[in-house]
């Protein structure tokens, strides 16, 4: 399965990318980078910078409709960034109207709230989207993952870098059922 990862130019958090683009690796998959802007994304360990990674694929000039999945890794600016632009946006909710899987960890659920795909769903996320969840209409949780189906697609989410081991045993178990 091509598996989207939508990144922001800049602020993702690192090991919430490379941890399960690796997990998408060693199951078979294939995980594209996919940001707002050609080139390389700089993604950060908390504040500081660390690596650059190529970006394979430029919103807007791809679609949801190549990919089986999504997966957004957090940060706190990268999916502050990723909210803001409209075609990521867009990008997100087609994903969810197409009714293919998403997961996202940390902070991503920020920008399920702008694509307005979170009302009628349980989630979880960093603690401090509880209230910008709830406010879009969504039940926050406070789990280490969360599948949830009460929508047209699944939606697997989980809260911080920690959890990071079940997210993404998590996330194959449901992309693969749903490739199937």
């Amino acid at each position: 399965m091509r598996i989207a990862f939508l990144t922001a130019p800049e602020g993702v958090e690192q090991i919430e990318l490379t941890d399960p683009w690796q997990a998408a690796v060693d199951a078979g998959h294939e995980p594209v980078l996919v940001s707002t802007e050609s080139g390389k994304i700089q993604a950060f360990n908390h504040l500081d910078k660390a690596d650059t990674f190529p970006v394979q694929e430029v919103v807007g000039e791809t679609s949801a409709d190549s990919f089986g999945a999504l997966v957004l890794p957090g940060g706190v600016a990268n999916p502050d960034v990723l909210r803001t632009d409209e075609q990521a946006v867009a990008f997100v909710r087609d994903f969810f109207t197409q009714g293919r899987p998403v997961a996202a960890i940390c902070h991503a659920p920020w920008t399920l709230v702008e694509a307005d795909v979170v009302r009628g769903r349980v989630l979880t996320s960093w603690p401090s989207l509880r209230t910008d969840i709830r406010n879009a209409g969504g039940t926050w949780v406070d789990e280490q993952v969360t599948v949830c189906d009460h929508g047209n697609n699944k939606l697997v989410t989980s809260r911080k870098p920690d959890d990071l081991k079940a997210f993404c045993e998590t996330f194959l178990d449901v992309f693969s059922r749903e490739a199937a």
